[in-house]
């Protein structure tokens, strides 16, 4: 039977997990970065999907600055049904795709989310995922491991929350240092907020860090927060 490591050792090996992590850099596709669009769609999300719906459009314009992105949204709603779109290079068709779709009542599916963002990292390299919800009603512990396999290819999630749910703030805080990525909480009250946190996030993802050092640098607060988070 194997000796199990002390807790200093431990220690030492999950920071140096979580410095390769941060360092990992972002990736792109054909000369595009590619990101992943996740949002809560039950019930209690309405109001937040039509707000997202009506930012997304100046996410794609500001990342435009950078080179441009490749965008999947990506949602789960009721009891089981959790679905993923093409990737789409334009915010009309995204906002086309978010349209069709009505928000319903049913439990949180972070663990797919999560799940399907590794699997389409062994098609082509992703480098951001976002991911806006308000709950969770699954295991940390489950999310936590999935995260540490979004981190060791190259994905960052951004967990942006809705609310004061604690237990989902801290599991969100989890997924984001994991991955390298980052979380901010934001109003629903407050639109501009999260379309600043979504704009940083896309500079990001079709420029990589130096995009969002340039923003920050320009007095983007959004893209400062992240940085911060990010250990850049």
């Amino acid at each position: 039977m194997s000796n199990l490591p002390d807790h200093k050792t431990a220690t030492s090996a999950v920071d140096a997990f979580l410095d390769a992590a941060r360092k990992t850099p972002a990736v792109a596709a054909a000369g595009r970065g590619r990101l992943i669009f996740a949002l809560d769609a039950t019930m209690s999300r309405q109001p937040t999907w039509d707000m997202a719906q009506g930012l997304q459009q100046q996410m794609f314009a500001l990342a435009a600055r950078h080179g441009g992105i490749d965008v999947q949204l990506v949602y789960f709603r009721g009891l089981s049904e959790c679905r993923a779109s093409r990737f789409v290079s334009q915010g009309e068709g995204l906002a086309a795709l978010m349209s069709k779709i009505d928000c319903r009542g049913g439990y949180t599916q972070i663990e797919k989310v999560l799940r399907h963002a590794a699997d389409e990292t062994r098609t082509a390299p992703v480098a951001a995922l976002i991911y806006v919800g308000d709950a969770l009603e699954e295991n940390p512990d489950t999310l936590a491991a999935i995260a540490g396999e979004l981190a060791l290819r190259g994905l960052k999630a951004f967990m942006f929350h809705e609310g004061n749910d604690a237990k989902a703030g801290a599991c969100f805080r989890d997924i984001a240092r994991i991955t390298g990525g980052a979380y901010a909480a934001f109003d629903a009250g407050a639109p501009q907020r999260l379309a600043a946190l979504l704009g940083a996030v896309a500079a990001y993802a079709a420029g990589g860090h130096q995009a969002l050092t340039d923003r920050a640098r320009e007095g983007d607060a959004a893209a400062r927060l992240l940085l911060e988070q990010m250990g850049k």
